[in-house]
């Protein structure tokens, strides 16, 4: 116990002294005052048209990103819609190529069966008609793939065609500036 007393007055003293030294130095910073800078209104006028001029480029700047934001949003809008007729496009011709390998199965089904009978000797006019049937479906199957992949091919080739179409003009009339000079 005693020595718990014997820590506590040995802090208030510590903590004393401290106290007088910040009074101290409290007291010698309010002795000196502090110089004050001498101002040229000519050096505050040149400041202030700079700061100025930093706040008008500044604002130049936040509107050319502001626009470059903007014009990327954009290309990203039109990219991403691209992107999903292309997707679309290709999920048709999957879907075509499906059907079309399904025909071409039950046609290869059909012939086997008819190429049996005929082998077996027997006249079945029922194969006959299946087979008939499967190869139209085969033949109708062949041709939507077929258009699914063109509409495929044209939907990839559309965004390359405007930007030709829309940079033909521009390059023309740079190949007849170099022609010309």
């Amino acid at each position: 116990m005693t020595q718990i007393q014997e820590l506590e007055r040995r802090i208030v003293a510590a903590l004393d002294r401290i106290g007088q030294g910040v009074e101290t130095l409290d007291a010698a910073r309010a002795a000196v005052p502090e110089p004050v800078p001498a101002v040229d209104p000519e050096e505050v006028a040149q400041l202030r048209a700079a700061l100025e001029n930093e706040r008008m480029t500044n604002a130049q700047l936040e509107e050319r990103v502001r626009a470059i934001r903007d014009k990327q949003q954009g290309e990203v809008h039109s990219l991403r819609a691209e992107l999903e007729s292309k997707r679309a496009a290709m999920e048709k011709l999957d879907q075509q190529l499906q059907r079309l390998r399904k025909a071409n199965d039950l046609l290869r089904d059909s012939n086997d069966a008819l190429r049996n009978a005929l082998e077996e000797g027997i006249d079945e006019p029922n194969l006959i008609n299946t087979s008939m049937l499967a190869e139209l479906e085969g033949l109708r199957a062949t041709r939507a793939a077929d258009v699914a992949e063109n509409r495929a091919v044209l939907a990839a080739l559309e965004p390359l065609l405007v930007n030709a179409a829309g940079a033909g003009p521009e390059l023309r009339a740079a190949e007849d500036n170099e022609g010309g000079a």
